[in-house]
């Protein structure tokens, strides 16, 4: 068996990526979790980060798994990747990843902005529930949108799109359900449009109070000045990790990409940049989260 210089870059890439978010969402889920063992009440913010770890720590392992078999076992990729069961969980983990980043942006839009419209106050005050019934609803278009799909079925199982785009097999071949897969993965167009709406609110939120401060007073503290910063950055990297995960796992719906190519290596990559990338930006963007990190990779000495 021969691997191309691209297919290794490849492997390094993704098992780095594999590793830096098995890690970060690991230590997100046994924090979190602690959390709500030690207080026995809901804390919105941890199920919501807890939520968040899981549905990432299951999409790292699949993305993992199809990366291996693409790299190490190119003939049984469709065999072992594509069967229903696996393209089930491939695409739960897919659909409520979106939906657990879009239920995080609601929370801290309505943490942290400052407006006050009428019907802004009232999602405000009710925070809690909405926040219940936004999961439940996310795990249920979850597995709404896997069984869909799954019903629909994918054209690499019965069209041999692997083999056709390995170069070895029928130049006839015609993929008649991308478009029906397309279609139904344009619902993940919701989740989308409520984050952007969210993190547009909260960018214009940060920085109208921000200039508002330093309006106000001259001697504002670095401190909270900092704060506010690092806020702006952290709402700025999540939407660009969120915009570029959709436009890759959409890219990736197409079944139009060759198989073992470059854009085929670089969609996965750019996939698996999501779950680590935007879990590692959650435990930078907090103090108690950071410090323990670091205490647990041995970073910083114990006073």
């Amino acid at each position: 068996m021969t691997f191309s210089f691209p297919a290794i870059y490849h492997m390094v890439i993704m098992t780095a990526e594999f590793l830096i978010g098995t890690t970060v969402n690991g230590f997100l889920i046994i924090v979190n979790c602690y959390d709500l063992f030690k207080s026995r009440t809901f804390l919105i913010l941890q199920t919501l980060l807890m939520c968040t770890g899981l549905s990432r720590l299951g999409l790292q392992i699949m993305l993992m798994t199809q990366s291996f078999f693409s790299v190490f076992f190119p003939y049984s990729y469709e065999e072992n990747i594509y069967s229903s069961d696996i393209m089930f969980i491939w695409m739960f983990f897919s659909s409520i990843g979106l939906w657990f980043a879009t239920c995080l942006s609601v929370f801290y839009c309505l943490k942290i902005s400052g407006f006050t419209p009428p019907w802004f106050l009232w999602l405000k005050f009710r925070i809690s529930k909405l926040i219940v019934w936004l999961l439940l609803g996310s795990l249920l278009a979850s597995l709404g949108t896997a069984t869909v799909c799954i019903e629909v079925g994918f054209p690499l199982i019965e069209d041999g799109y692997v083999l056709r785009n390995a170069g070895l097999n029928d130049s006839n071949v015609k993929l008649v359900r991308n478009n029906d897969l397309l279609l139904i993965n344009l619902i993940l167009l919701l989740p989308l449009s409520v984050f952007v709406m969210c993190a547009s609110m909260l960018f214009v939120s940060l920085y109208k109070h921000m200039y508002r401060m330093q309006s106000e007073s001259h001697k504002l503290s670095s401190a909270r000045t900092e704060a506010h910063i690092n806020a702006l950055k952290t709402v700025t990297t999540f939407f660009c990790f969120f915009v570029s995960y959709f436009a890759a796992f959409m890219a990736n719906m197409t079944f139009r990409i060759p198989y073992r190519s470059h854009q085929f290596f670089v969609v996965k990559e750019i996939m698996a940049a999501y779950p680590a990338g935007h879990s590692v930006i959650i435990v930078l963007s907090n103090s108690k989260f950071k410090d323990l990190f670091r205490r647990m990779i041995c970073l910083q000495k114990e006073e």
